[in-house]
């Protein structure tokens, strides 16, 4: 599976082994085990549902920064109600990698919602 955009992209590709998730913003990308994808995606619902939780009491210029951390990952999500980037750091478990990602405006919500399109699919 594959969906590739003028500035990001993200593949499933099984037949790859350990590293089959890749995600792909602007001149990076990042390939995850399928583990290291799972948990980026539970850690996504869950600041999904705190921007929800938080959307209807912001007013529209009104600034949020959202934090979640849960090893191997750190996510910060900046920006306001309708328009934020996201940042990760990722370090792994194993003290074999670390790295960072940055989704700036518009992409950081386009790629949240292909994740979770994408890990949903799978089922």
């Amino acid at each position: 599976m594959v969906k590739d955009q003028k500035r990001w992209r993200l593949l499933r590709d099984f037949k790859k082994g350990k590293y089959c998730f890749l995600i792909g913003v602007d001149n990076w990308s990042i390939e995850l085990k399928k583990s290291e994808f799972y948990s980026l995606y539970i850690l996504i619902l869950r600041l999904n549902e705190q921007l929800s939780n938080v959307k209807n009491q912001l007013m529209d210029e009104e600034s949020i920064t959202l934090e979640i951390e849960q090893l191997p990952w750190y996510i910060e999500l900046e920006g306001n109600k309708n328009e934020w980037d996201l940042r990760f750091v990722f370090e792994s478990q194993e003290s074999t990698r670390s790295f960072e990602m940055y989704w700036p405006i518009p992409i950081a919500q386009t790629l949240f919602y292909e994740i979770k399109k994408m890990w949903e699919s799978m089922d």
